[in-house]
This record gives C-alpha cells, structure tokens and sequence, in this order.
C-alpha cells in the first residue's frame, strides 16, 4: 500500500504552518510529506498507523513525525455524522530544528526532536497537557507571539522524560558504519540473506572471529543477540509485505521471510508488534477502506 504525497502549504513570511481539521477531512489517509508533523488528537479515538506501527489512539494523543514518514489517524469511536475538531497540526521543515539550535545553542536539545522523528514518537499524557493549549493557541497566533509559542511546544517535546518512540528501527538511518569491520561484514551477510537459513557459526566465520567472540561483539555493538536482531528485521520485513502484497497469505509471508513455523513467526510478530499478523492485516484493510 504506497502512501499519497501531501503537498504542504507553507505561508510567506512563515517558516511553519498550523491548522486544524475536523473529521472526516481529506488530509485523512495514508500519506506522508517531506515536514515533520506535530500531531495533536483533540477528540474521537480509534487507529494510528506511523510507518510499521499500527496502535490506539484517544484525545490527547500527541504524536511527531519525521520526514517522508507515512502516517494516519482513523477515527472509529465517537464518531455521530461529522466531528468539526479531530486534530490540530504544526508542519515544518526539517532544516529548520537545526537552524533554531545553530542561532540557539541553548536549543540543542531540539535536535534530539528531530532524530525522534525519523520513527515517530508518541509523548507522554504531561507533555500533552502542556502542549495541548499552546497548540490551540497557536494555530490563531500572528506575529512573534506565533514564534514564541512554537519555540514552547518544542522545548516540552524535547523536555519529555517519557517519550517513546513507535516505527521499527528499520526506519532509521543504516548504523553499520559506526560497527567494527567484522561486525559490519556480517550485518551485509543478514542483509543480504535474511530469508535464508544460516546460523550464527556462518556469521562468525563472515566475520573471521570465533563464535564466542563474534557474539560478544555483535551484542555490544547491536544492543541484542543475533537471533533476535535477526527476527527483528524478519518481522519488519512480513510487515512491509503485509503492507504491500494482499494477495499472500500469512502463511506464505511467514516462509517467504525466513521463519519455518507458523507458531513461532505469530510469537514473534505479537511481541514485537503487540498484536497477530492477522489483527495487522485486518487493521490495513480498514486504513484501505478509508482511503478509498
């Protein structure tokens, strides 16, 4: 399922844009846009989708993205004929956090926002608290007031404590460059034969280490064993395919990414998904249906 390009509207003389929309409205669909998005919930609940994240969502929900990052909110509940306020929405570009930090090295912690983005974060009930009358605000502020209340709403962002990101990790930049050649060698090999069977002997030899070896640093270096790592980017990959190949069934995603069991591959996509490939599934083809 490719996501529709939104054009967004920047005002001259602005270097942000603020609204707010009701629901339905046509900006409803899975789309993305080279701004990042502050996304504000201010009624309704129902399903979000940021990248490979599918999740619930009520009022108060308040979520960023990153740049060219698909995303959608589809309200289910609360819903009678048409809502006149769902969300309220600050799009800018990306050069501009680091533009603010270079003026500003008091901002610097605004370029953590920023790497946050690149999978989407979801901040904590506080922060959107704080943020959610700025934003009202905002969207009818003018002038330097304008400035100073987005100013605001980014130091809260980047102030939470209990931000969370939401997009697999296959969504950020490739870290292989920062990992010892031996590492960064067999990081090639699972790239380039994830849906194969190898084993973690293959991988240490790629790397011309010893097993043992090879493990310690693949951990230290990852943050995770190799059969994890492995099963992580497996999932991410039965999601893309999920997203993108209706016509297979899950069984046939389960083997055409590498898993041999049906029980395992579920297993796994519950844990890191939160819930079965089929509740996935069933959750896209209402993201569809909307979109249609």
């Amino acid at each position: 399922m490719k996501p529709d390009l939104e054009v967004v509207q920047i005002g001259r003389g602005q270097s942000f844009t603020a609204w707010e929309h009701g629901y339905p409205f046509h900006t409803v669909r899975w789309h993305f846009h080279p701004e990042l998005e502050i996304h504000y919930v201010a009624a309704t609940s129902g399903h979000y989708y940021i990248g490979d994240f599918i999740g619930d969502f009520a009022p108060g929900n308040l979520v960023l993205t990153g740049p060219n990052l698909p995303h959608n909110w589809i309200s289910t509940h609360g819903v009678e004929g048409s809502v006149p306020l769902r969300s309220r929405v600050v799009q800018f570009p990306e050069d501009l956090l680091l533009r603010i930090a270079e003026l500003f090295p008091d901002t610097r912690g605004f370029s953590d926002v920023f790497s946050l983005s690149r999978r989407g974060a979801l901040f904590s009930d506080r922060c959107s608290q704080l943020c959610a009358p700025l934003l009202a605000e905002l969207v009818q502020a003018k002038g330097p007031h304008r400035a100073s209340l987005f100013l605001q709403i980014l130091a809260n962002l980047a102030s939470d404590t209990e931000v969370r990101t939401l997009a697999s990790d296959a969504y950020l930049p490739d870290p292989s460059g920062f990992m010892t050649a031996g590492v960064n060698k067999a990081l090639g090999y699972i790239n380039e034969n994830l849906t194969e069977d190898f084993s973690e002997e293959d991988l240490a030899k790629t790397a011309g280490m010893t097993t043992s070896a090879f493990s310690r640093s693949f951990r230290k270096h990852t943050g995770m064993g190799v059969v994890e790592y492995v099963n992580r980017h497996r999932i991410n990959l039965a999601c893309q395919m999920l997203m993108n190949e209706a016509d297979k069934s899950i069984t046939d995603i389960c083997f055409a990414v590498g898993f041999n069991n049906l029980s395992n591959f579920n297993r796994q996509f519950l844990r890191r998904k939160g819930m079965p490939p089929s509740r996935f599934r069933a959750l896209l083809e209402d993201n569809r249906a909307v979109a249609a």
